[in-house]
């Protein structure tokens, strides 16, 4: 069956920077675009990054410049570098492919 299993989240004070993995198993992953979403309390999941399998990305507004998606077939892991974390990027941050969803991981920024 397809497993998503996410890992990298913490606690991170605003400005810092942490990298989420998530690694992908059951799928053909190099033939799988790849996206991250995410989820703050009282909002609803919102897409943070996509990456195809010709590795082209799509970022929302909000991390632009700021985020990084990137992924490694070699090792069916999609990774998601966060940089210049702001407190309003706390959330559970979900991995997700066609209709497969990770279990998330925690992300917290905050002094």
């Amino acid at each position: 069956q397809v497993q998503l299993v996410e890992s990298g989240g913490g606690l991170v004070q605003p400005g810092g920077s942490l990298q989420l993995s998530c690694a992908a198993s059951g799928i053909i992953f190099s033939y799988t675009d790849m996206a991250w979403y995410r989820q703050a309390p009282g909002k609803e999941r919102e897409l943070v990054a996509r990456i195809t399998t010709r590795h082209s990305t799509y970022y929302a507004d909000s991390v632009k410049g700021r985020f990084t998606i990137s992924r490694d077939n070699a090792k069916k892991t999609v990774y998601l570098q966060m940089n210049s974390l702001k407190p309003e990027d706390t959330a559970v941050y979900y991995c997700m492919t066609t209709i497969y969803w990770g279990q998330g991981t925690q992300v917290t920024v905050s002094s």
